[in-house]
C-alpha cells in the first residue's frame, strides 16, 4: 500500500512540473534603416535623401535611442552580420572596449556596440543567412538561359504592382532617426511590408513553372529568415537571458512571427522603449 502511494505521489509530482508553464527567453527586434546607406536592399536611397549618422546632431539622438533601448538589459545581442565575420567583429568590438576604434556608420556598430559595452557584453553574435533557391529555378536565376533572365530581371525591376508595393517615405531627415524607427516598427508598418513579397515578383511565372514566383521568393527571403532565426536559436540561450535582434526593418515582417509564434520566445515591443 506505501509503495502504491509513492508511486501516485511521484506521478502527481512529475505532472505537476510539467504543467507549468515554462519560462520563455525575452526577445526585442529593432527594425532599421541600413544607416551606412550602402543601398543593397529593395530599397534603395538616393544620396540627397541620405543622411551621415556621424553628424554630432545624429551622434546625440543614437545616444538617447541606445539609453532607451538598454532599459531593456540585453544579455545578447544579435546582428546581421555572416557567421563567419565573427571574428572580425569580436575584434573590432574589443578594439572598441580598448578605446582604439572609431564606430563606423552601421547600425550594428553605433547602436549594437554601445548597447553591448553598457550591459558589459564579451561579443555581439553574427546570425545573418541567405536563402537557398530550388535547383530547378537556377537556369534562370544564374542566367544560364540568358533571355529568360533578362526577362525575369525586367519583371522584377519594372512589373505592374510597382504601385502596390509598400514603400513609406523616409522621415529621417525631416523628424530624425528615432521617429523613423518607431515608423519601421510600428506592427501594421510591419504587416503592410510583409505584402510586398506577395505582389510583383511573387506573380512571375515561366512557361515551365506556374510557380516560379512563389518558389523564388520561398528561397530569396521567407527560407532566408526561416535560416536566420535558427542561428539565433543556436545561440543556446537560457530563459535568464533577454535578447536583442539588430536587423534591417524588412526582416521583422517574418522574424518577428517566427518569435510571437515560438515556444521558446516571448517577443517584446520596441516602440514601447523608443517612445
Amino acid at each position: 500500500m506505501m509503495k502504491l502511494n509513492l508511486t501516485v505521489i511521484l506521478s502527481l509530482l512529475i505532472a505537476s512540473t510539467f504543467a507549468q508553464p515554462q519560462k520563455k527567453v525575452e526577445v526585442l527586434t529593432l527594425g532599421s534603416f541600413h544607416f551606412a546607406f550602402h543601398n543593397l536592399d529593395l530599397i534603395k536611397t538616393t544620396k540627397d535623401d541620405q543622411i551621415d549618422v556621424l553628424d554630432p546632431k545624429y551622434q546625440k539622438e543614437i545616444e538617447d535611442i541606445v539609453a532607451r533601448i538598454a532599459k531593456f538589459k540585453p544579455t545578447v545581442i544579435a546582428i546581421e552580420e555572416d557567421p563567419e565575420k565573427q571574428a572580425k567583429y569580436d575584434s573590432l568590438y574589443n578594439q572598441y572596449l580598448q578605446g582604439h576604434y572609431n564606430l563606423k556608420r552601421g547600425e550594428e556598430e553605433q547602436i549594437g556596440f554601445r548597447i553591448a559595452k553598457m550591459m558589459h557584453l564579451k561579443r555581439l553574435n553574427c546570425v545573418n543567412a541567405w536563402g537557398t533557391d530550388y535547383e530547378a529555378l537556377n537556369k534562370v536565376l544564374e542566367g544560364k538561359d540568358t533571355m529568360e533572365n533578362k526577362k525575369f530581371m525586367n519583371y522584377f525591376n519594372q512589373c505592374a504592382d510597382t504601385l502596390k508595393r509598400y514603400f513609406p517615405k523616409p522621415i529621417f531627415k525631416t523628424k530624425g532617426i528615432k521617429a523613423e524607427l518607431i515608423q519601421k516598427n510600428d506592427p501594421q508598418n510591419i504587416k503592410s511590408d510583409l505584402g510586398t513579397y506577395l505582389i510583383g515578383i511573387f506573380k512571375y511565372e515561366t512557361t515551365d513553372n506556374k510557380f516560379f514566383g512563389p518558389d523564388f521568393v520561398t528561397g530569396w527571403w521567407f527560407n532566408r529568415n526561416l535560416r536566420i532565426f535558427r542561428n539565433i536559436q543556436k545561440l543556446n540561450t537560457t530563459p535568464a537571458d533577454r535578447v536583442l535582434v539588430i536587423f534591417g526593418a524588412g526582416h521583422m515582417t517574418l522574424l518577428n512571427s517566427f518569435f510571437d509564434a515560438s515556444p521558446e520566445y516571448q517577443l517584446l515591443k520596441v516602440n514601447d522603449y523608443l517612445q
